[in-house]
């Protein structure tokens, strides 16, 4: 015989459905995200565009992993995450990488002072060197984590994860926690080298071999064409006087233009993969091939799909990208002037 809820939960869960409120609320993406920070402002708004998503209980950012090797990266994504009121986001960076080039984009942020001499951007890390090591990071998080329940969604190069998995230890503990890997890499429209491959291309070549999930690719070609509307830049963010993202947007960019919004489409998809914002290939293997360009053999077992964009949605998605990334912090939220739009 089934039990009968008490009373007094009958009414409340009637009341629930009377007011639109679902009785039970969905579990937040647990995401892990690795990041180039600093090669191209696109990762600064996939990140501003995870703590909106946060904001609505659909994500939970575990941890910001870096494979640009420099000393401000850290740093401006610590800054970033306590502007948007969540100081306490592990950060782990890889040593030993690639690009340890200044980046104008992350130092002017960095480095702003107002005219009292206090950053204008608090955060607790002054260095990357005081963060530690993205492997070492992603271990202990990955620990902590229920099995089959975590998205890593790699928006830079294949150091940090190659390096995971590049023991059977760190296999196993992939296989085991981690529900899908994401990946803006790869060019699938053209025989073209793509930036984060070809920057670290002996890491993708071990991460396509050893890596256990299913992986989902965000190729050269979404990206190009869902770009990031400036006159979101001029319009969106009249609530913050002083905004990290708009700053490495203008410094990076250098003139009033759209610029191409790459790594936001495999975060989105890595969110919101049942949203239909994309579609997918049909699954198969990825590979290198000449001169480091990435190729797709088709594989009714293979652990590979990417992502196909049709003309008709291109707007659609720029659109909530752009709307996304401008929402104020949650603390701001209210009484900000800018409004929430329900995606």
């Amino acid at each position: 015989m089934a039990k009968l809820f008490p009373l007094a939960c009958q009414v409340l869960f009637a009341g629930l459905l009377c007011i639109g409120v679902p009785a039970f609320a969905a579990e937040p993406v647990r995401l892990i995200l690795d990041t180039d920070m600093g090669n191209d402002v696109d990762d600064a708004l996939a990140l501003a565009m995870i703590h909106a998503l946060e904001n609505r209980n659909e994500v939970r950012l575990l941890a910001v992993t870096i494979t640009k090797d420099n000393p401000d990266a850290a740093p401006f994504i610590d800054l970033v995450n306590h502007f948007y009121g969540r100081p306490d986001v592990p950060i782990g960076v890889v040593r030993n990488g690639k690009t340890p080039q200044d980046a104008p984009m992350l130092k002017v942020p960095v480095e702003r002072r107002d005219a009292h001499g206090n950053f204008v951007y608090p955060r607790r890390l002054q260095s990357s060197s005081q963060a530690p090591e993205a492997v070492e990071l992603l271990t202990r998080i990955l620990q902590e984590q229920p099995d089959a329940s975590v998205t890593i969604a790699q928006i830079g190069f294949s150091t940090n994860l190659a390096r995971l998995v590049a023991t059977p230890v760190g296999r196993a503990l992939a296989e085991r926690k981690v529900r899908t890997l994401y990946l803006m890499a790869g060019n699938f429209q053209k025989l073209q080298p793509e930036y984060n491959v070809f920057t670290d291309a002996e890491a993708f070549r071990d991460l396509m071999k050893n890596w256990p999930t299913p992986m989902v690719f965000s190729g050269f070609e979404i990206g190009l064409v869902i770009t990031y509307p400036i006159e979101s830049i001029q319009n969106d963010f009249g609530w913050a006087a002083d905004h990290p993202v708009v700053e490495a947007y203008r410094v990076y960019v250098g003139k009033p233009e759209d610029h191409p919004n790459w790594d936001s489409t495999a975060v989105l998809d890595a969110i919101r993969p049942e949203r239909g914002y994309f579609g997918l290939s049909q699954p198969g293997n990825v590979g290198l091939g000449e001169k480091n360009t990435t190729v797709f053999t088709p594989d009714e077992n293979g652990k590979c799909r990417f992502l196909i964009l049709k003309p008709d949605q291109v707007s659609r998605v720029r659109e909530l990208i752009s709307g996304l990334v401008s929402e104020p912090p949650q603390k701001l939220a209210v009484g900000a002037g800018a409004k929430r739009l329900a995606f």
